[in-house]
């Protein structure tokens, strides 16, 4: 796949709440900077936290509302609309960049404010 292609699959997954097959698009070493959860190396670290992904959201989506890829690169700008198993509500606006290297995520951060999460950080 190339990177529009594995960036397209990223959200079709993640709204899916597929989430085994959303980490088999990061590369075995794999780098994320994210915003609530911190420096994540590895996939298969970031396949132990999603396993939780369940437990904390009764309904989760991120709809893209502009993607832009350069080569290796993208940054998308998305809407995170989710409710949490306790019923509550989070509405936040997030931009994700992407670096894609032969075909998978190899690098990912994401920048959003954290206000919005509050319920799920016990805040």
């Amino acid at each position: 796949m190339d990177t529009r292609e594995v960036i397209t699959r990223y959200y079709e997954l993640a709204n899916a709440g597929e989430w085994d097959a959303w980490c088999d698009l990061f590369a075995e070493n794999q780098v994320m900077d994210e915003q609530l959860s911190g420096h994540v190396e590895g996939r298969e670290t970031l396949r132990g936290m999603m396993k939780g992904f369940p437990e904390t959201y009764a309904r989760f989506a991120n709809v893209p509302a502009h993607v832009v890829v350069e080569g290796e690169q993208a940054a998308v700008v998305s809407r995170i609309s989710a409710v949490t198993v306790g019923g509550e509500s989070i509405e936040a606006g997030v931009c994700n960049y992407f670096v894609v290297t032969d075909g998978l995520i190899s690098y990912m951060s994401n920048f959003h404010d954290s206000v919005p999460f509050a319920p799920i950080l016990g805040k």
